[in-house]
Order: C-alpha cells, then structure tokens, then sequence
C-alpha cells in the first residue's frame, strides 16, 4: 500500500502570506501524511492544517513563537511504511550538508529528512544514503523563480515520485 506525502516548509503566514495558497490544501487534501518542516509563524496555521490534514508531522522553526514550540518538537522521526523519516528545520550551510547530516543524525537510522530554513529546494543524498529533502516555500520563494512544494510516495521501504510543484500564491 503507498502513501502519499506532502513536504512544506517555511509557510510563514501571516508574515509573507495573509494564508496558504489553494494549491496547498489541494494537495493536503491529496496526501495522506503531511510534513512540515517548520517556520510556521502563526499558530492558527498549525491547528487548521492540524485538523484538515489526515496525518501531519510538523516541527518547529527559528521564527516560531513559545505556542507552537509547545505542540510541536525541534526534530521529529516517524515510521512511515518501511521508511523512516526525520523532519527539522535547519541543516546548516549547503556546502557540507550530506557530511554534516550524517555526523547530525548518527542513531537515527533515517532515510529521509525533511527540511526548511533556506526556502531553497534540495534533493540529495548523503554518503550514509540518507535523503535530504527540502520543499522550499509554497508563500516565500526568496531568491527561487517561483514558490514550491513537494510530494512523493512511500510504497513498503521505498520513497518514489518525489517531485517539485510550482505554486501560484494567487
């Protein structure tokens, strides 16, 4: 049995967005795990995706108040399938990320870990195997030609499909 994932990061609503665009809560609406990889900024956000999402797996960021540091922890690990999946915010530089992840996560066992904080989107492995994802920002595309989320399929031990979608913010 698959399952569809959902990777966002870095909503920032109310500060870069009034909300999150209609092509996110499409595709929340699709998925059956939604992770979120912090810099949520409004608690409001949180509980609605909260409550809509079929399962969400969220973590704090550096511009998250004491309510949401409260509901959520820094870092996350999940079973979903055969995989498990790490979520946090903030990895560091790019450069010597892959390097970094491992030494970060030696117990972890991951083999994959969702992240935010750059707004950049990131797909790569590092040399344990784990896969660092980062879905950019569905409301801030910063120095990107547009915003961006992720999805993907967990199917037994294997992430497939994993892809990049453009998002119109409206």
């Amino acid at each position: 049995m698959a399952t569809r994932l959902l990777l966002l990061a870095d909503t920032h609503v109310p500060a870069r967005a009034k909300r999150l665009p209609d092509a996110v809560w499409r595709e929340v609406d699709r998925a059956e795990v939604v992770i979120h990889a912090g810099d949520w900024v409004d608690l409001a956000t949180f509980e609605t995706l909260d409550a809509r999402a079929a399962r969400l797996i969220g973590v704090w960021g550096n511009n998250d108040g004491a309510d949401l540091r409260e509901r959520m922890p820094e870092f996350a690990v999940e079973a979903i399938e055969g995989l498990t999946v790490g979520v946090v915010h903030e990895t560091g530089a790019a450069t010597g990320r892959e390097r970094r992840m491992d030494l970060a996560y030696p117990d972890a066992a991951l083999d994959v870990l969702v992240f935010g904080h750059s707004h950049i989107p990131w797909d790569s492995r590092t040399p344990r195997g784990i896969r660092l994802l980062n879905p950019g920002s569905p409301t801030d595309r910063r120095r990107q030609p547009v915003c961006t989320l992720m999805t993907a399929v967990v199917d037994g031990d294997e992430l497939r499909d994993v892809e990049l979608v453009p998002v119109e913010r409206g």
